[in-house]
């Protein structure tokens, strides 16, 4: 039986191909009746897409996805329930947002000195105008003949020691916690298997979490293999954190990643949900 919530997805706010509006409708047509918008380190979608559950019956959750640094990896932490006035998340997000500018046109420089020209400019036309992430640059770089998917651009261009990298520079998860608290949402590692990390850091970053009073882990994710389900199934009872379930849905180009595809979470799992008033 498929899960009927889905709390990781992405908008045209971020690197989405579906509008807010329209990823809520999508959702509702694939049988979700619980969706959070988690988009990557901006709140702009969030009054949209509300509106639209709202007229479409479905129960939605106001989120965002924030980018970390931790003992020099990039981190993903999903933060749901969010409030979108909250001054120290929005400050926080603003200084986010002029990294991701930066980056950007650096990473549209590198490329530029390993013979692809234009990269910049093709990937700014392939975004909303505002938040430039690394997968509007490999949506372009398909598009120009480069690789043919998103997956190889970024092995061949995008990760470290090839031409377009650019190492991020995020918030630490202290700050990046302390900013989804003040604007009282709940904390979840997103995807933790998709980091590479060995089992020995990977359970030190989840015990970093825990002790900062994050909440929860994506035990169920688009982006983890079946027997990964159930080896975050044992970190989050090991740790004594909720868990969650996320599709990381960015269109339905990208059908392995389907809406409305996502099994129950393991037996034994307390989910991030279970006392959230309108979730049943």
């Amino acid at each position: 039986m498929y899960s009927t919530i889905d709390l990781h997805a992405h908008s045209t706010a971020s690197d989405g191909t579906l509008s807010p509006a329209a990823l809520m409708r999508a959702a509702a047509a694939s049988g979700i009746r619980v969706m959070a918008l988690t988009d990557h380190d901006t709140l702009d979608g969030l009054e949209e897409a509300g509106a639209e559950a709202a007229r479409l019956g479905l129960t939605f959750v106001p989120g965002i996805e924030l980018s970390v640094t931790w003992n020099g990896a990039t981190v993903h932490v999903v933060g749901l329930g969010v409030r979108r006035d909250c001054p120290d998340l929005n400050q926080g997000l603003q200084a986010l947002h002029e990294f991701r500018v930066w980056r950007a046109e650096e990473m549209g420089r590198r490329l530029e000195k390993a013979g692809i020209a234009g990269a910049y400019e093709g990937a700014l036309a392939l975004s909303n105008g505002k938040l430039i992430s690394r997968t509007h640059f490999a949506r372009f770089l398909v598009d120009a003949g480069h690789a043919d998917s998103v997956q190889a651009v970024f092995r061949k261009f995008l990760v470290q020691g090839k031409p377009g990298y650019v190492p991020g520079q995020w918030v630490d998860l202290e700050q990046g916690l302390g900013w989804l608290h003040a604007a009282g949402g709940q904390a979840v590692i997103a995807h933790p298997a998709r980091y590479k990390l060995k089992r020995g850091r990977l359970r030190r970053l989840i015990g970093e979490f825990r002790e900062l009073g994050g909440e929860a882990i994506e035990v169920v994710s688009g982006s983890h293999s079946r027997d990964e389900y159930f080896t975050m199934a044992r970190h989050a009872r090991d740790f004594g954190l909720m868990a969650s379930a996320g599709s990381d849905f960015h269109g339905p180009e990208h059908p392995w990643l389907a809406l409305g595809r996502l099994p129950q979470l393991p037996d034994g799992c307390r989910p991030i949900w279970e006392d959230w008033p309108l979730a049943a």
